[in-house]
């Protein structure tokens, strides 16, 4: 009888390539969602508040640009170095803004942090890609999911207090830190593992993609601050910048993706729908809460923390039992609970029940997404080939990006309401992303 273990995620060929990526996930949660709390804070020290929206859109704008670069980098050369720079990219952009005395000197390091935390992203999926079997993706990228849990319930809360009692350079400076630790321990058990080579040819046509995807950046960034503009000019912008994102984004996606040719283009255009329309009605939770049934800000947070912590339940049991499920009921069954959800909404609203119809209503959409979007990614991987898994990872991140910045732009705020809290998973202007 063999006594060799199943493989696993912790075993031990990967358990510190997992602990090491699950702990860059970790720390990269934590600043997207800490910036957002200290950011006023920031502006108000480096006396840079005409420049607080490009802090956030610049990041999101130049991590799409990463997003493209490591992705054939990748196929050309393997993993391996992309991953490398990207984290770099990250720590140095970190270390830019938490020694900024100017907010240009803070702008510049959020946007060498958006270049690090778009590559940084796609090369981990390729080294999940080479390094573990596909019977094990759906497991990592569970784990994935499960490391913006926490980000989201303690991030704002500890960024804020660390402002408060120490400086807000250290939630810059303090993920720096911990980043660092977590890249060593992935890039010294990288250098023992072959992680396959790639194809040169995968560069050609980089020089056109790269200025494609700026071209999708900044619309996207264009998107998501017509938010701000009043009605009568935002909407004309918003809709021009999304014409414009959908002719640029096609070289960047599988072919076929904006047709939903079966296989890995409607994978991909899937994600893109998924995230928009997700995001934008989530956006609209708070809101709703507040402005009809008297939620105070705090508590129409909490009430999102439901759906945070289903969203990791799902992921869990996707990655358990998605062999077993199937990709088709895992789609049906998360389809049904974002539907469920979207009813318990529209008939609290309509009839004026109970809002905790709305608060556990929400949680079976957390639910939903958690069963989803990991899927989705672990099937971009089975569609994908050692030669192009970069390709199709920048294409997954590129549609999730843009389909949320198209789905978030325009949000209550602009009828002169009071803004919503945060979602707890994501701000979306600060170039986050889930797994």
């Amino acid at each position: 009888m063999s006594s060799t273990a199943a493989p696993s995620i912790w075993d031990r060929e990967r358990i510190w390539v997992s602990v090491g990526g699950i702990a860059l996930i970790f720390l990269g949660a934590i600043e997207a969602l800490a910036v957002t709390t200290v950011m006023p804070v920031v502006s108000a020290a480096l006396d840079g508040q005409d420049l607080y929206a490009v802090a956030f859109a610049g990041t999101l704008a130049t991590s799409v640009i990463g997003m493209v670069a490591c992705g054939a980098w990748s196929d050309a050369r393997g993993p391996r170095g992309p991953l490398y720079v990207a984290v770099s990219l990250f720590i140095a952009g970190l270390l830019i803004s938490g020694f900024a005395f100017t907010m240009e000197q803070f702008l510049v390091g959020r946007l060498v942090q958006g270049l690090g935390a778009g590559g940084e992203t796609v090369a981990l999926y390729v080294v999940v890609a080479r390094l573990y079997p596909p019977n094990l993706h759906g497991r990592i990228f569970a784990a994935f999911a499960a490391a913006w849990v926490v980000p989201a319930m303690v991030g704002p809360f500890l960024a804020g207090a660390v402002a408060e009692f120490l400086d807000w350079r250290w939630t810059f400076l303090g993920v720096a830190v911990l980043t660092a630790i977590a890249f060593v321990i992935i890039a010294v058990r990288l250098r023992a593992l072959d992680l396959g080579g790639g194809d040169a040819s995968s560069v050609t046509g980089l020089g056109r993609r790269l200025l494609l995807a700026v071209v999708v950046a900044v619309g996207a960034v264009a998107v998501g601050l017509s938010a701000d503009a009043q009605p009568v000019v935002g909407w004309p912008v918003a809709v021009l910048a999304i014409v414009v994102i959908g002719f640029a984004v096609v070289p960047l996606l599988p072919r076929g993706a904006l047709r939903s040719v079966r296989g890995l283009p409607s994978v991909i255009l899937v994600r893109g729908l998924v995230a928009g329309a997700f995001f934008a009605a989530e956006a609209y939770i708070p809101y709703l809460l507040m402005a009809e049934f008297g939620f105070t800000p705090t508590w129409a947070g909490i009430a999102l923390m439901l759906a945070a912590f289903a969203w990791a339940g799902g992921s869990a049991l996707q990655g358990r039992y998605g062999e077993t499920l199937g990709n088709h009921r895992i789609a049906l069954i998360s389809l049904g609970l974002i539907l469920v959800a979207l009813a318990s909404v529209l008939v609290t609203t309509l009839t004026g029940a109970s809002p905790v119809i709305i608060v556990i209503g929400w949680g079976f959409a957390g639910g939903g997404m958690g069963l989803l979007y990991p899927r989705l990614t672990v099937l971009t991987l089975a569609y994908s080939a050692p030669g192009n898994a970069g390709f199709n990872s920048s294409a997954l991140s590129i549609s999730d990006a843009t389909g949320s910045a198209g789905g978030s732009s325009r949000h209550p705020t602009e009828r002169g309401a009071e803004p919503p809290a945060s979602s707890p998973r994501r701000s979306l202007s600060s170039g986050a992303k889930l797994p």
